[in-house]
């Protein structure tokens, strides 16, 4: 992990994603860019600049980038939900990424498929230090049934639902565990940026028929309360 005095960047697609991160924030100050907030204040003595990145690759492109050079950012943390993928993930879950992917890449025949052009990689690896303070902060904040899981997620710019769709993630990539539509684009930001970077998501549905059902109220019940009680032990420890 990067050895610079730390300062954090923490992002979610949706405000609900971030739990109650920056009401949490110590002498906040807000700077509008490119139409977000970027939130910055203290947290147990350490930086942290707090933001809603919108849905989709290009937006957390865009929001990553911003944090990164605007604002300084060297360890960046991506929360929120996902659909579970993986034969063992259920609803309620938790999963960290180890590596993702871009599900809905593909310049073939000049690359192959899902690899990012000009940068020889299709799996893009989390920073191992980072990735594992995230997964003992997760593992203590799970409650109830929850099971934390960790390893690939895939990401793209269509919401999964459907036996179809999922499968066709799963066809390509047989050890996928959940399937977002931010992730791999911070993760290719950052990796080209040298910044150290982590992602965790909460399983809001299983990319079934039924994925749009309280999409909201599993955010507001369920995934906040989760990322709030995962960031506190992640910036506590």
């Amino acid at each position: 992990m990067n050895k610079a005095t730390p300062v954090w960047g923490l992002m979610a697609a949706l405000p609900e994603e971030l739990g109650d991160l920056v009401h949490r924030l110590q002498a906040p100050t807000t700077h509008r860019i490119a139409g977000r907030d970027f939130i910055q204040g203290q947290l147990q003595g350490q930086t942290v600049h707090a933001v809603t990145a919108r849905i989709g690759k290009v937006a957390a492109a865009l929001t990553a980038t911003t944090l990164i050079e605007r604002f300084g950012v060297n360890h960046l943390v991506f929360v929120g939900v996902a659909g579970g993928l993986g034969q063992q993930v259920r609803r309620g879950d938790v999963v960290v990424a180890h590596e993702l992917v871009q599900h809905d890449l593909s310049a073939w025949p000049l690359f192959p498929r899902g690899e990012i052009p000009l940068l020889g990689k299709t799996r893009l690896s989390c920073d191992p230090t980072l990735t594992q303070a995230l997964q003992i902060a997760a593992q203590e904040a799970l409650v109830g049934e929850q099971r934390l899981h960790s390893g690939l997620i895939a990401s793209g710019d269509q919401f999964i639902q459907g036996h179809d769709m999922a499968q066709r993630i799963r066809d390509h990539y047989p050890d996928v565990l959940a399937v977002e539509m931010e992730g791999a684009a911070v993760a290719q930001v950052c990796e080209e940026c040298g910044v150290p970077f982590a992602v965790l998501r909460t399983i809001s549905d299983v990319a079934d028929d039924g994925a749009a059902h309280d999409f909201v109220a599993f955010m507001r019940d369920t995934a906040a309360p989760l990322a709030s009680r995962v960031l506190a032990r992640l910036f506590a420890g």
